[in-house]
């Protein structure tokens, strides 16, 4: 468990938000329809929204990336903030998704934006964004950056198996069909009032092996085999309602707030019942959610910068936003934000 508030003297806040969605858009009716098709057994058409809630997703077109989407969402969270590329002088490409292994896919994403930043990679599954922002944040404080540009691309649908050897391999990769497409950035700097007031995190690495995509690496490094996502969301979903409610309202007192003090409260959203086990076992208000599942999908770290650029022009000076991460390996994080 980690746990830090800020210093009261110096604080980093949220100065510019942007998100990209590329331009195509799948269905879960035509994504079943697809996967059904190659194996011999007959499917209720809306099997897949009706178990996820998900009608919509993004799909990246063949020739855009990870790297794609971010850029395009850095150069809106920099246009946000009135920043030039060369304004900043930390790049963090944060997501669970990359264009490669190897050069960091944040250089990928720098000479796109023309930026001369240190830049770097910072991953951890659905939680790469909120840690990069806290990465960043760090930095700042230290006195090794100014500003810092914190950038996701997420093309997890890349690893959904569209073309299933049969029923047992479509079900054992169910919920890789919740993927959507998405990039999200955040521009951080130092602010007079607001900004990152607490953050806090729980990590529980023994269940590292509930999901994931096992290629790439050293254990699979070949091999289109792993590729796809392959998990139990199920497991995954228990371990947050044994854990996840407490680290929520360990917040809530450390910052001495309820509910009615946040404006907006962010969550990572893999499906709608999900999102829903949250709100019941939090006590989280519906109408202070941003729901975004049903149109995008599970959209990885991308999901609380989408929801946050959505909301971001409406927020006023002072108001607060919850932030609610929850990544595999399994990690779950909260931050606490002000608006300057």
């Amino acid at each position: 468990m980690l746990k830090h508030s800020s210093d009261p003297r110096r604080r980093v806040g949220i100065t510019g938000v942007g998100s990209a969605l590329p331009d195509a858009v799948l269905t879960s009716r035509s994504l079943q329809q697809e996967a059904a098709a190659h194996f011999d057994r007959s499917l209720p058409d809306t099997l897949l929204t009706q178990a996820t809630g998900i009608e919509t997703r993004r799909v990246a077109a063949h020739d855009e990336y990870a790297s794609t989407l971010a850029v395009r969402a850095g150069r809106r969270a920099l246009a946000e903030a009135s920043l030039d590329p060369h304004d900043i002088d930390l790049l963090l490409f944060a997501s669970a998704s990359r264009d490669m292994v190897e050069p960091a896919t944040a250089h990928i994403v720098q000479a796109g934006l023309g930026s001369r930043a240190h830049a770097l990679d910072v991953t951890n599954a659905c939680n790469s964004f909120v840690n990069g922002i806290d990465v960043a944040r760090s930095t700042i404080l230290a006195g090794r950056a100014r500003r810092a540009l914190v950038v996701t691309g997420e093309t997890p649908t890349r690893a959904i198996r569209r073309a299933p050897g049969g029923f047992a391999e479509f079900r054992a990769g169910f919920a890789g069909y919740t993927f959507g497409d998405a990039g999200a950035a955040v521009v951080l700097e130092e602010v007079g009032r607001g900004g990152i007031l607490d953050v806090d995190t729980e990590t529980h690495s023994e269940h590292w092996e509930v999901g994931g995509i096992p290629g790439g690496g050293s254990r699979h490094p070949r091999g289109d085999e792993h590729t796809y996502f392959r998990g139990d969301g199920r497991e995954l979903r228990g371990v947050f309602e044994k854990v996840g409610a407490s680290v929520v309202e360990r917040t809530l007192h450390r910052a001495g707030l309820d509910w009615d003090g946040f404006a907006k409260v962010l969550v990572h959203q893999v499906t709608v019942p999900y999102l829903e086990r949250f709100a019941e076992l939090t006590g989280a208000p519906a109408d202070k959610l941003v729901v975004t599942v049903p149109e995008l999908g599970n959209i990885a770290s991308a999901s609380i910068g989408v929801q946050l650029e959505r909301v971001y022009g409406e927020l006023a000076a002072g108001e607060r936003v919850l932030f609610v991460g929850l990544g595999g390996g399994i990690s779950i994080m909260t931050m606490v934000w002000e608006k300057s």
